[in-house]
């Protein structure tokens, strides 16, 4: 990325003009679950998706391929609650419908709002198996939207785990030479680790910008040897019992992009999964990245769009570490789910 490029002022997705997010928490007793939706300014966005991991849960992506006739989204939600989650994309369009959004159709008002969707895996996190996010979470989240972000666990990433740690909501944005802005939000929920077990340090801590990430340091030998302790112990290593996990965002940008376009965002937008996750894209994870282009500026010459996409993965992999900074600690186990610790109770000693 070029040493001009900065964050942007709230370094989030939202510096996105016309950008906002809005979460449902669902952390009551029984509960570690909830939705997050990234809605499109008015008139919608061009988006595209890319979807690597061996486990996907969506909705609505079929209608992003660059072949197919609708070229706007309304919103994009990102969800909990495996499979069955996917039912709180039902509230946000009747939120939509409510605000006369959507795509058009016949006559005036008639609109069908597009809300493409993804899930993770994070059922029974809170002890009850089958709470999972439904349609009047989707509206509650859909109705919460604003121009700014709420980070940890919060969201799609409250029930979040990754690796043997919290996992989370994180966010991440960055203004290029040219003007353009780019921004990602990612619920982190992998099977891999985000962080090198050899310092305790996040994977990509190194992609950070103008210091964001300078407090980060080494954790200690006694910690790092705790951590492999922990992380060998959890019942869903063995044989058959898989953690199953996810991990879903969004990249959004202010430059005019096609369909096709938005699509490779996504797909180099994995390269961002792939420098914050190790191991990623499994067989248990359904890793899915959308991406929505508002055209508020030109369109972009060959040698900008490579910097943007570049630029993409960039802030997936600074929303990755976001995530993991931002996540606290949980401990479920009275209630029959689970106790996980969040990074920087892992490693205290690696925070300046």
């Amino acid at each position: 990325m070029s040493a001009q490029s900065r964050p942007g002022p709230t370094n989030s997705v939202v510096d996105v003009a016309g950008i906002r997010v809005g979460h449902c928490t669902r952390d009551e007793p029984g509960w570690l679950t909830g939705v997050t939706v990234v809605v499109a300014p008015p008139g919608g966005a061009v988006a595209g998706v890319d979807v690597r991991g061996g486990g996907p849960g969506t909705r609505e992506t079929d209608l992003l391929d660059p072949r197919n006739l609708v070229d706007r989204v309304d919103a994009i939600v990102l969800g909990g609650g495996s499979a069955p989650g996917l039912g709180a994309a039902d509230g946000v369009v009747e939120g939509l419908f409510d605000d006369g959004r959507g795509w058009p159709t016949r006559e005036p008002g008639q609109v069908v709002p597009i809300v493409p969707a993804a899930i993770l895996f994070d059922l029974g996190r809170g002890g009850t198996w089958r709470h999972h996010p439904r349609a009047n979470d989707g509206r509650a989240a859909y109705d919460a939207a604003v121009p700014s972000v709420a980070q940890g666990c919060v969201g799609a990433g409250t029930g979040a785990r990754v690796g043997g740690l919290k996992g989370g909501v994180g966010t991440a944005s960055v203004v290029l030479p040219s003007g353009v802005t780019v921004g990602a939000i990612v619920a982190l929920n992998a099977i891999g680790s985000a962080v090198d077990p050899a310092t305790g340090r996040p994977y990509a801590a190194g992609l950070g910008l103008e210091g964001e990430f300078s407090h980060v340091g080494v954790a200690s030998p006694e910690e790092l040897a705790e951590a492999v302790r922990r992380a060998e112990s959890l019942p869903d290593r063995m044989a058959g019992l898989p953690a199953m996990a996810t991990t879903i965002g969004v990249i959004a940008t202010d430059a005019t992009l096609t369909k096709a376009q938005c699509q490779k965002l996504a797909g180099v937008g994995h390269d961002g999964f792939a420098r914050a996750i190790k191991p990623v894209h499994t067989p248990f994870d359904g890793d899915t990245l959308f991406a929505m282009a508002t055209g508020a500026h030109d369109p972009v010459e060959a040698v900008d769009l490579m910097l943007l996409m570049e630029a993409g993965a960039d802030c997936v992999s600074r929303a990755i570490v976001h995530a993991l900074l931002a996540a606290t600690s949980v401990d479920r186990s009275g209630d029959g789910g689970l106790a996980i610790r969040c990074w920087s109770e892992a490693f205290p000693s690696a925070l300046a």
